[in-house]
């Protein structure tokens, strides 16, 4: 599951306020691009291919969202029968993309409706990451500048833009 990256990168900034390792990434980043490419050493990737000096709040958001599409892509690439879902395309038809998601994995369905009933409960609200505690948190303004910077680390990954339509191949869709 992927959603636009904007939404990721803000949403990532606010679990920064309660979350250690993306507080420290965004932190530590603004020092040198060294501790992004480390971290995703630790990870089993190669860091080298994301390693970005974190200049705004938005920039490990970002490289996240880069790293997740690009291991996706990378496996369609390598023949794995795998697909994706958008999310803001999951909250806009939910019934619908839920039977998608079903026939897709050779399930009923039948069971979409309650499926759909899972989108009535935060499923982080007994964690930190919780709507509640997360949506407390104001993300700093996304200037033309550093959208700019944005759009330039995700043009290197071969990724869709911000503020451009971001279907990612192999999405699927229930239109």
């Amino acid at each position: 599951m992927y959603r636009d990256v904007e939404k990721v990168a803000k949403s990532v900034y606010r679990c920064s306020f309660v979350e250690p390792s993306p507080y420290l990434m965004i932190k530590l980043g603004k020092l040198s691009g060294h501790f992004s490419k480390m971290i995703f050493d630790l990870m089993g990737l190669n860091g080298s291919d994301f390693s970005a000096r974190a200049d705004n709040d938005f920039v490990y958001g970002v490289v996240l969202s880069a790293v997740v599409t690009s291991v996706y892509l990378d496996s369609r690439r390598r023949g794995l029968d795998t697909s994706a879902v958008c999310y803001e395309d999951l909250v806009a038809h939910p019934f619908d993309m839920c039977r998608v998601i079903l026939g897709f994995c050779h399930l009923p369905v039948s069971l979409a409706e309650l499926a759909v009933k899972a989108f009535d409960i935060d499923s982080q609200r007994s964690s930190v990451l919780a709507k509640s505690v997360v949506g407390r948190f104001k993300e700093p303004e996304m200037t033309p500048e550093i959208k700019t910077k944005l759009n330039e680390l995700l043009k290197k990954h071969g990724l869709p833009l911000i503020g451009e339509p971001g279907i990612i191949e192999g999405t699927l869709t229930c239109s």
